[in-house]
């Protein structure tokens, strides 16, 4: 039997399917390793709503003495005490993070650059959260929501405007979106109506500023 044969009576090797893992949704861990990170009860709650059969598995009165059953009462009380702790951190950091974030200013700037040629400058939307971030609680930055991505933006403003947009450093040092055009008011309008990669930001947290271009000496 030739080689070639042999080829033609050889039986496919089976394919291997991907394993589908779940995850968290508030930690981002499979649900077996929730009780590792800070906010277990949290964690508990959503497994609950979103997959009750494997809330039964890991957290019924049977499966949790069956795990508890190897610990002493002083481990157990260290291990409640250890996750309460690390709850409270959690909980304390993202109320940190939210007043941050809250007390946060956008700047758009209308900049002149030659007789009826502006510019729009924006700076400081990168702080809050945008279309992947929804409005600010501290649910949603426990929950590792996005800040919005400059570059997504500029592109969403470069779209909209039909014009250039890129993100670029300012005279500070710090990064800003520049848009080809006078187009200040349009951005403020973008974002009180919470459209697209702008929602989430407060109205309340942005202000318009003129930078005209100096008029030469006579």
């Amino acid at each position: 039997m030739s080689s070639t044969d042999q080829q033609d009576q050889e039986v496919p090797t089976e394919v291997v399917q991907p394993v589908q893992v779940l995850y968290c949704e508030i930690c981002t861990f499979p649900p077996e390793y929730c009780e590792f990170g800070s906010s277990f009860t949290r964690c508990k709650e959503w497994l609950h709503a979103a997959h009750p059969q494997l809330f039964e598995k890991y957290y019924s009165e049977e499966a949790l003495q069956s795990k508890l059953g190897t610990l002493s009462l002083e481990a157990q009380a260290m291990l409640e005490k250890d996750t309460a702790k690390k709850e409270a951190k959690a909980e304390a950091k993202a109320d940190a993070a939210l007043k941050k974030k809250m007390a946060s200013q956008v700047v758009i700037k209308r900049i002149e650059r030659n007789k009826r040629k502006f510019v729009t400058a924006i700076h400081g939307i990168e702080v809050f959260g945008g279309s992947l971030g929804g409005q600010f609680t501290s649910d949603s930055l426990s929950d590792k929501r996005v800040d919005i991505e400059l570059k997504k933006a500029a592109k969403f403003l470069a779209q909209k405007f039909a014009t250039g947009a890129s993100v670029t450093k300012n005279a500070q040092g710090q990064d800003e979106i520049v848009v080809q055009g006078d187009v200040a008011e349009e951005v403020l309008e973008l974002i009180e109506n919470n459209t697209g990669i702008f929602k989430g930001i407060p109205a309340g947290n942005v202000e318009i500023v003129e930078d005209k271009k100096k008029k030469a000496a006579e």
